[in-house]
This record gives structure tokens, sequence and C-alpha cells, in this order.
């Protein structure tokens, strides 16, 4: 072959070479492989350097709460923040990716108008593995967490049974060693104040009724409705309410009575519950006939009333007037049992007797000698907390002169005392004298317990709670304790101290109340109260269970029930840890 041919062949050779597109799909992956590489390794790197920081945000909002609660508690000053939150980091971050790690914090304290708050910044970086391939041998990221809160303070309502019941199997001495022994409640929850006010105590004695002090009554949010009414317009008594006159007195028997003439009523006739009485004031002896004499003459006073367990408070007087009617006529007819200015003329079937009438007007008593008991609201605000308002008398507390078992506990003469109610307070010393002063008494209303509980924490309220500091959490808690079943109330017809109707309308009442307090929120939408509900339940047989008491507590975990006295002693103590662990930053 030439040379000629050789140098042919060989660019007839280049020619198709260049010409044939068989292997342009290798070049072409060739130069694209790179760009490929490198976009998968920025994805693996980018997912390490996300996990690195989502880690680093989990422990940052954690060092930041444990800042907060430190601080909040008094544990550390202003400057051990820095170190303190360094030392929690480092222990909460455990990435092992992360490079470079610095954390910085700033604290501000709270002012008069501005909450305390912490902001803590943390940043690092991860050391690349694929896309230090592109230039970028490093990816840097950052996260931050802030924390804002007030002072953390703590009012807690004690609702405690103080019933008849208690005197048994040791309860009452078992509840005030938990509540005011060494070591009990009151000595918890006073340890968890670092100033005075920090920690807020009431106290709530309650049975059929509860005890507010004889000394409130020139308060305007007293309701005197009762109190001023005789008994034959008493509200709300249903079946038990007086009727005068009725099938049992007639008018003309009723305009009759006047000095000297027999008590118009017998306890449990049908009509009433209660006799006469020598005097207005709740208590005074009873008579069989109206005084004829002395500074109560022709005073036509209702007693005790053993329907609704309280006294009225007052009097109709009888003024003479000129109309002279038959006391009565024929055979037999006689003023025996009439009143002084009764007169008779002829005998035996032509016998007819006279007697003058009298017209009555109700005198009720001085709401000064009210000795202090309030009962249930009106309906519908027996369950609610309401604020009174004197527009609207259904929201004002009914005055009550309560007596039970020939006891009038609110009275500060009782032999047997319902304690008054100890508004919020910090003076240990006073608490404790209260709850040790408790005595056992009448029946069982656990709703007017509640209802005041709840009452002694609205700040400005009826009984002088302290006004609420802005930029301050406030754990608002009730815990109410009984023994029993609920017995009685403000309606005759609900319960006559022994058991309830049938349908259990106290324990309706109740449990709409505690309904309405679960479902009440603050400004920031978190349930306003924390309710613990106890049952003691020492009888035997032993009681139901009480699905009202139950279903009243925040939660299933709240509700404690008891089968001994020994055990209030230690769930008022597991009441009082957890609540220290409550009393902590939000």
């Amino acid at each position: 072959m030439t040379d000629v041919t050789f140098v042919r062949l060989c660019r007839h050779a280049l020619r198709r070479f260049a010409g044939d597109s068989r292997g342009n799909i290798a070049v072409i992956f060739a130069i694209a492989l790179v760009p490929i590489l490198a976009f998968v390794g920025a994805g693996v790197d980018y997912s390490r350097a996300n996990a690195a920081r989502s880690s680093m945000q989990g422990a940052l909002d954690s060092t930041a709460l444990m800042l907060s609660r430190d601080l909040a508690q008094g544990t550390i000053s202003a400057s051990d923040v820095a170190a303190k939150a360094s030392a929690y980091f480092k222990a909460l971050y455990t990435s092992t990716d992360a490079q470079g790690v610095s954390v910085t914090v700033n604290y501000t304290a709270s002012t008069s108008s501005t909450p305390s708050n912490i902001q803590i910044t943390a940043s690092g970086q991860i050391v690349t593995q694929f896309m230090k391939l592109a230039g970028f041998p490093t990816m840097d990221f950052s996260t931050k967490a802030t924390t804002t809160w007030g002072d953390v303070k703590m009012r807690v309502a004690l609702a405690l049974d103080n019933t008849g019941s208690m005197a048994s199997s040791g309860k009452m001495t078992a509840l005030q060693n938990a509540v005011a022994g060494s070591g009990g409640l009151i000595d918890q929850l006073s340890a968890l104040a670092k100033s005075p006010g920090d920690v807020y105590i009431s106290v709530v004695p309650f049975a059929k009724v509860v005890n507010v002090g004889a000394s409130n009554y020139a308060q305007n949010w007293i309701d005197w409705t009762d109190w001023q009414n005789p008994p034959t317009i008493q509200p709300a008594n249903g079946s038990y309410q007086a009727a005068i006159p009725n099938s049992k007195l007639t008018q003309g028997q009723w305009d009759m009575v006047g000095p000297g003439s027999s008590c118009p009523f017998t306890s449990g006739n049908g009509f009433s519950y209660f006799g006469c009485t020598s005097a207005p004031a709740s208590g005074s002896s009873s008579v069989s006939s109206i005084p004829s004499s002395g500074s109560y003459s022709g005073y036509i006073c209702p007693g005790y009333d053993s329907a609704s367990h309280s006294y009225y408070n007052g009097c109709w007087t009888s003024a003479k007037t000129s109309t002279v009617v038959n006391y009565c006529t024929g055979s037999g007819c006689s003023c025996s049992g009439a009143n002084s200015t009764c007169t008779c003329t002829g005998s035996y079937s032509s016998t007819v007797c006279k007697v003058n009438t009298y017209t009555k007007t109700w005198a009720a008593n001085a709401q000064s000698t009210w000795t202090g008991c309030v009962a249930d609201r009106t309906q519908p605000n027996d369950a609610n907390a309401v604020s009174p308002a004197t527009s609207d008398v259904t929201t004002l507390f009914p005055a009550n002169q309560h007596m039970e078992n020939n006891v009038q506990y609110c009275s500060s003469t009782a032999s047997t005392k319902l304690g008054p109610i100890v508004p919020l307070s910090y003076s240990w010393s006073s608490l404790k004298a209260s709850v040790n002063a408790m005595q056992p008494t009448g029946g069982t209303n656990q709703a007017i317990g509640m209802a005041w509980a709840v009452q002694s924490l609205i700040p400005n309220g009826v009984l002088g709670a302290p006004a609420e500091a802005a930029n301050t959490t406030y754990n608002r808690v009730i815990i109410l304790l009984s023994d029993g079943l609920n017995t009685e109330d403000r309606w005759p017809d609900y319960g006559n101290g022994s058991s309830q109707a049938s349908g259990n309308p106290i324990d309706a009442r109740q449990a709409l109340l505690c309904s309405n307090l679960k479902n009440t929120k603050d400004a920031k939408g978190n349930s306003m109260y924390t309710i613990y509900t106890i049952q003691v339940n020492t009888s035997s047989p032993a009681d139901a269970t009480s699905t009202v008491l139950q279903n009243c507590a925040s939660s299933p975990d709240k509700f404690y029930m008891l089968t001994s006295s020994s055990q209030i002693v230690t769930t008022f103590n597991s009441i009082g840890t957890a609540l220290s662990k409550l009393r902590v930053a939000k």
C-alpha cells in the first residue's frame, strides 16, 4: 500500500467517526453526572444540617423553660443566667454532626408594665461530605427560643365539710391534722411563698349553709327577701310553702287571732311546719297562745320551721278593729281559747260569743340581729360564679337564720358553731386556728361550699380577694372534701337533712355548678380553676361513690375516694406535693 493510499484511508475513517452518533449518550451522561451527584450530595448534607438544627431547637426550648422556672422560683439570679443556660444546653444538645456550637442568652427582668423575658440564640455548622466538592466545605445553621412569663402565684380555696357525720371515725380530727397540723397542707403551701402574697389560702366550712360573718349585715350583696317576708310569701319552698288563710285556717278565723288567742299554727299540720314563740327574737320560747301583755302583746311570731331548718325573722302585729263578729254560736260555744275580747250572751242553744277582729301587719326583725348564715342563691345563680349586682336580687346571697338539731349554728353563742369563712389570707396561724376550731354540724350541701370557695377566689369580690396583677400567672385551686352525700339545701322539696328527693335534685344543681366552673377559661383560654374533690367514705354500709364529686374534679386523677380517716392526711399531702409542682412558670 502506498503512502497516498494509507493517508486516504485514514481520512475516510476520521470522516466516518466524526459523523457517527452512536456514542453520544455515554458522553452526555458523563458530563451530567457531576451536577447530579452535587445535587444529591447537597440534599444529604442539607438533611444532616436540618436534623442538627431541629435537635438544637428542642434543646434550646427546654433550656429556656428551665431557666424561666429557676428564675421564677428564685433558685438562680440574673448573674447566673448565662452559665446556667450553657450548662443546660450542653446537657441537652447531643448532636454529633454539629461543630462550632455557640449559645447566647439575653434576660430581661419584669417591670410594672412588662413581663420577664428570656431570648436564647444558638448557632453551629456541619462539615459537608458532598458539597465540599462544589466549594462549600461547611454548612451553617442557627435557631432561637423565647419565653415570657410573669410571677407565678397560687390561690387555694378549701371547702371543708363540717356536717354532723364528720364527728364519727375521727374524721374531723384527721382533717384538722391534714390541713393545719405540723407538715400539713398549710405548711406545705406556705413554704412555696418567696414573698408575702405569693400564696393565699381561704377556708370555707360548710354544712347546709355557710357563715359569712354577722358583721357583714350592712353589705349590699346580702339578699334579705327571705328574711323580711312572712312564711306566707317565702320564695321557692315548693310544697312546704305556708299559706294563711287556707283550708286549715279560714280568713275569718285568722282575722279573730289577737292577744290571748290560741296559737293558730301547729307544726306539721299540713300547712305550716312551725309553732308560735313569745317574741320575734329567734330562739324565743315556744308558747301556746298569743301574748296578751308586755312588750309583745298581740305579736303572732312563727317559730322554728322544721321543713326549712330555719327561723322566720319577724312577727305579725295585731291591731284591734271596730268590727265584731260571731266567734261561735249554740250549745257548747264558749270563749275558751279565744282572745281576751271575746264576750258571750245567752245559754245553751242560744249562746252567742262575739269577738273583735284584728288587722295583721308583718314586722321583720332588724337585719343587725342576723347571725351570718347564707343559703344558696336563687336559681340559676346558685350554679354559677356571677358577681352580685344590686339591680338583680337573684345574684345576691340570701340571709338565713339557720337552726338544726336545736342549735343555731352561725350564732356566736352556739354550743356547736359553724365557723365563718376565712377569706384569702397568708396569715398561716389564723388559718390554722380557723381549721382547728371547726365543729361537726347539720346536714350536707356540698354545692354551697363549692360556690363560696369560688367566691373567695374572685378578685375584689364579696370576700375581698386581692386584685390580680398583670404579667402574673395565677394558679387558682379549689379543694372540696365531704364525708357524705348531699341531703339538703335551700329548697325543702329537695331534701330533708337525712336524704334528698328522688332524682337527686341537689346533686343536679351541684353538677351544673361544677360544669360551669370547669368550663370557665382565663384570658389565655386555659381553665380558670383546678378542682380537687375528696370523698371520705367510712360509713357502714358504705355510701355509694359520689358521681357528682367524681365529675366535679378537673380530671379523674384529682378525685380521691377514701375509706378510712387515716387516708385524709396522706391525701392532702399528695395534693400539696402536686401543687408544689404546679407553682412553676408557664
